[in-house]
């Protein structure tokens, strides 16, 4: 099938690696000008497309010349307001009702739900009133709106690859929240369930999943396992039994999904400098 990624950064470009890999025909946007190149030697018809938040670029037209449409474009919610995304997913969505699209999947995250010390499932947050991040749940809805098929996948934090958690504590003093859970999700698991999903028939879309690993060890044993294989100094801790914490739960995914982990325990990922 022919798939349109917005957004081909670390987690979009490999993705359209992976597709190519499996027969489809790749488009991608980037906002930088100079990876045009990078994109075309991986076999993707290359664009270069901003949303600021009103469209940017030359080929939106040729972008959703497309059967699926993957939004993949970081919200930066602390840089650019609590406005800014929203306008950008509704700027989109003007240009998707004309458009040939299908099925719209939307890169969403677990930061919409708050740290209210509980398991996290999907319908705890439906509105933006409800949200930690409003104007996440905002865009989502637009997008569920649009009249297109959608699909919403809100990701927990991205892991792997040169993305090594030790690396972000190396050497810190008296981490307080250590023995709380961590939301992880491997690349090459949010990879796998994109394309997996897209060999699904419209019945298991019209949904929102959480995406994360399966098992949730604590961020203590997260971030010493990852010290030593790769020389980080160790952090040291000091837990703060007040420190707040939320713990997602993915059965939905598992339960809708004919898809196996490659990584269930974020204790044993696959990392490389």
């Amino acid at each position: 099938m022919k798939v349109s990624i917005l957004g081909c950064g670390w987690l979009g470009l490999p993705l359209a690696k992976k597709l190519i890999g499996q027969g489809h025909v790749v488009r991608g946007s980037t906002t930088r000008a100079e990876k045009l190149s990078e994109l075309r030697q991986a076999g993707i018809e290359p664009l270069w497309l901003q949303l600021s938040p009103e469209p940017k670029g030359i080929g939106w037209d040729y972008l959703l010349d497309t059967e699926v449409l993957i939004v993949n474009i970081p919200p930066r919610l602390a840089h650019t307001g609590a406005t800014f995304h929203p306008a950008q997913i509704e700027h989109l969505a003007t240009l998707l009702k004309n458009s040939s699209v299908q099925r719209v999947i939307y890169i969403s995250s677990t930061s919409v739900y708050a740290d209210d010390n509980r398991t996290a499932v999907e319908d705890d947050v439906t509105t933006p009133e409800q949200s930690a991040a409003p104007a996440l749940v905002e865009a989502e809805r637009i997008l569920q709106n649009v009249g297109k098929t959608w699909l919403v996948l809100r990701c927990g934090g991205l892991m792997g690859y040169e993305r090594i958690p030790a690396k972000y504590v190396s050497g810190k003093q008296n981490i307080a929240t250590g023995h709380l859970p961590v939301n992880y999700l491997h690349r090459d698991d949010a990879i796998g369930i994109i394309e997996t999903f897209l060999s699904l028939p419209n019945q298991a879309w019209n949904q929102t999943y959480n995406v994360v690993s399966p098992q949730h060890p604590t961020r203590r044993e997260v971030y010493l396992g990852s010290c030593e294989p790769f020389g980080y100094i160790p952090p040291t801790f000091e837990d703060d039994a007040s420190a707040p914490y939320k713990l997602i739960s993915s059965e939905r995914l598992q339960t809708h999904l004919p898809y196996s982990f490659l990584y269930p325990n974020p204790l044993y990922f696959y990392y490389a400098l």
